[in-house]
């Protein structure tokens, strides 16, 4: 078989035992990522340099592959089928070619689908402020993201404009406008397609990441100036990720920046994704919802006692990492030991259990 067939096989086999990822790397055997599981495919050859140079190459349009040889990395989105597109990170790795190439479904599943709670859809109907989702890398967060935007595309006539690296799921155009635009191809960085947005004529704002002080405080002015922002940052939980806003920024801005998040913060989801006893994964969340008592704390820079106040707002949709685990192992969903592993304060989640 020639490298187009394997690669065909390889992609083939990802979307019919449901994979995540799949990972390509020299000295290895392809690698699928299922329900958060690694399977080696041993019924494949090992990857030798030759075999992952040729498969990552059929990965590459014209200029992608230039591109990958000077920046060393490069990461794009992949047509596989009508139906499978996959999110492709290239990388060297001791001086070899390596790819992760994660699943995205053409269709974007609904809230309802991903098994997550009813108050997203209170998040859609809102036409002002910043949403984040939050959590390690892998956990669904780009996800809940897209149903969040597809619900909204769906119910009212908006316009949504996301800037993305790469772009992942592509919305149908249905009651509002979807203009999508790609890191690298239609805008030069994440801040730059940010300071374009506003004059673009948007009602809803989604940016892939924000990665900088200068794409934060663009996210927050917009969410400031009558846009609904979302958006995603690699962090724990609800108040690591305030402190990790404020943290961006030089002491003698924080005291504006922190006037900032306590006006424009509407929302702080924070995922994991949790192996299910049945096989696949679900979803465990922290859920934070603004209201004045965060906002003072938040003021106050008491960020540390946010958490306390998330355990006490359940009549207001709030639950902390701990209680969505403590409820899922006590409606058998997973198992114990599984929401230990997940938690950020095991000995609380222990004494809930």
């Amino acid at each position: 078989m020639n490298h187009a067939e394997i690669l065909k096989k390889l992609l083939s086999e990802a979307v019919q035992q449901n994979a995540s990822d799949l990972h390509i790397s020299v000295d290895r055997y392809p690698t699928l990522r299922v329900a958060g599981v690694l399977i080696p495919l041993d019924s494949e050859e090992v990857i030798t340099e030759a075999s992952a140079q040729g498969l990552i190459s059929e990965l590459f349009t014209d200029g992608q592959k230039e591109k990958f040889l000077k920046d060393r990395q490069l990461d794009f989105a992949y047509s596989f089928t009508d139906n499978v597109r996959f999110r492709v990170s290239t990388y060297f790795q001791q001086g070899f070619w390596a790819a992760s190439l994660r699943m995205v479904p053409a269709k974007v599943p609904t809230i309802e689908e991903l098994g997550l709670p009813s108050i997203l859809h209170d998040f859609a109907k809102l036409t002002q402020g910043l949403i984040l989702m939050v959590g390690p890398a892998g956990h669904g967060k780009s996800t809940t993201t897209a149903a969040i935007l597809d619900e909204i595309s769906h119910t009212r006539a908006a316009h949504i404009i996301t800037v993305e690296d790469p772009i992942e799921y592509l919305f149908e155009q249905s009651k509002g406008i979807v203009s999508q635009r790609e890191v690298g191809s239609d805008v030069t960085s994440f801040a730059e397609g940010l300071r374009t947005i506003l004059r673009e004529d948007p009602d809803v704002i989604m940016v892939g990441e924000m990665r900088d002080a200068d794409s934060i405080a663009t996210a927050m002015t917009a969410a400031e100036t009558g846009h609904l922002v979302l958006s995603t940052l690699h962090t724990n939980s609800a108040s690591q990720t305030v402190d990790r806003i404020i943290d961006s920024f030089p002491s003698e801005q924080q005291p504006q920046i922190v006037a900032q998040v306590a006006t424009t913060l509407v929302a702080i989801v924070s995922e994991r994704l949790v192996p299910a006893i049945k096989g696949g994964r679900v979803p465990a969340l922290e859920i934070m919802v603004m209201n004045p008592a965060i906002r003072n704390l938040i003021r106050e820079k008491k960020i540390f006692s946010i958490d306390s106040v998330i355990q006490t707002g359940t009549s207001e949709g709030m639950k902390t990492l701990n209680q969505s685990l403590a409820q899922l192992v006590k409606d058998g969903v997973i198992t114990a030991e599984n929401a230990e592993l997940f938690s950020t304060n095991t000995e609380e989640l222990k004494q809930m259990l």
